[in-house]
């Protein structure tokens, strides 16, 4: 059981009140709030030992190389993989990029790639894009009315000509917690590879990416309690030492001649230039916070917070809630007032302090497999509480009573 009220003193910005009431954030989905560990651990880095990293034999430069690499150590422990696996980016969609440039040297025009149609446009368009450019089939693993990955679709959308599969963990709209290890079995089966969208689920259920098998997993440090500008690229070893570099120079490098150049050692080798080198840091500092809190913790607690908001907005005629029932989604939910346009609804909520999202949450595929244009979305965390949840009911019921 977690002493919910003990951890939102840990986030200031919880104190806050928006238009004179008491801030209620659920757009965690989006972002979620630093705790002041991590805010402080980034202000500590530029007020005492602000340095360049693997440069300088200065103190400070000893003092932020170890840090910075002690906060790859502890997303590599995080994640059970080895310190080798774990590559810093600025984001997720980075993450993505990377892989979408760094592996496409041996695809060739009629190899296919297989994404589903329930992607963030991060795993989409890179995709999309390269399969575009290199005359390769981008296919797509359909969804069932009820928000799940119809696994007919899987089996039939993975064959021999598949070489990358790249599905959302959890969707960032529906909530669907997708089965990426039967997945990744099948595409392993057909020699493909197998890459993961971890945005939304590394910050709320414990990972193990050798218990997965994913052959690369992506997240970003922002939304899980640490700081924007940070994201996180797991490869298994073996297959990031054959992947060409992203980026060129800075780090990355080992020795440069008139005649080539020799790439530095894993993880390096992929992180070219000056790295964000404080928000790396606030990352390992918020991993810290959410072992502390404990993993298992958090997911129940996530468990039990969307299945009162879904059983309380099922009761309301008026709302229509898109994706599965609560025991097959994580802790968001995307839904509409009917005959209310979801940024009408959102400005509404705001008004009564409530933050959510509105939109097509960057997945303009789904949302017009949906036959909708724009949804609201309330997304939970650690620091959200079921009172909060009563108050987002409170407010919807204020906006269906604006616009009857």
């Amino acid at each position: 059981m977690l002493k919910i009220e003990k951890i939102r003193k840990d986030f200031s910005i919880l104190k806050r009140k928006v238009h004179g009431k008491p801030l209620v954030y659920l757009d965690n989905a989006a972002t979620t709030q630093k705790p002041k560990v991590v805010i402080d651990a980034v202000k500590d880095y530029y007020e005492n030992y602000n340095a360049n990293i693997h440069r300088s034999i200065h103190v400070l430069g000893e003092e932020a190389t170890a840090a910075y690499e002690e906060a790859h150590k502890k997303i590599a422990d995080f994640i059970n993989a080895d310190f080798e696996e774990v590559i810093f980016t600025k984001s997720t969609t980075e993450s993505l990029n990377l892989l979408a440039y760094s592996l496409t040297a041996d695809l060739k025009p009629g190899d296919e790639i297989v994404i589903s149609e329930m992607e963030h446009h991060s795993n989409f368009v890179p995709w999309q894009q390269l399969a575009l450019k290199k005359k390769l089939k981008l296919k797509f693993i359909e969804i069932n009315k009820g928000g799940t990955l119809n696994e007919e679709s899987i089996k039939e959308n993975i064959t021999k000509k598949t070489k990358i599969v790249s599905v959302t963990h959890v969707s960032n709209v529906l909530g669907t917690v997708n089965d990426i290890k039967e997945i990744g079995k099948i595409a392993h089966e057909n020699n493909a590879l197998m890459i993961v969208d971890a945005a939304q689920s590394v910050p709320h259920m414990k990972i193990d990416v050798k218990d997965l098998d994913a052959d690369f997993l992506a997240f970003s440090g922002h939304k899980m309690l640490g700081p924007t500008g940070i994201g996180v690229l797991y490869g298994k070893k073996e297959l990031l030492e054959e992947m060409q570099p992203f980026l060129y120079g800075g780090e990355m490098i080992k020795e440069v001649t008139f005649e080539n150049t020799k790439f530095n050692d894993l993880p390096w080798k992929f992180e070219a230039g000056t790295p964000n080198i404080a928000q790396g840091i606030g990352l390992g500092i918020a991993v810290d916070y959410l072992n502390k809190v404990g993993m298992e913790n958090i997911e129940n607690h996530e468990k039990e917070l969307v299945k009162y908001a879904y059983e309380k907005l099922n009761k309301i005629k008026e709302v229509e809630i898109y994706g599965p029932s609560p025991e097959k989604r994580s802790g968001l939910i995307a839904f509409n007032v009917k005959n209310v346009h979801a940024h009408d609804t959102a400005q509404i909520l705001d008004g009564e302090g409530i933050a959510i999202r509105a939109g097509h949450h960057c997945a303009m595929p789904l949302a017009s497999k949906l036959g909708i244009v724009a949804s609201a979305r309330a997304s939970f965390y650690v620091y959200n509480t079921k009172e909060e949840i009563d108050k987002l009911v409170e407010g919807i019921h204020k906006v269906i009573k604006v616009f009857k």
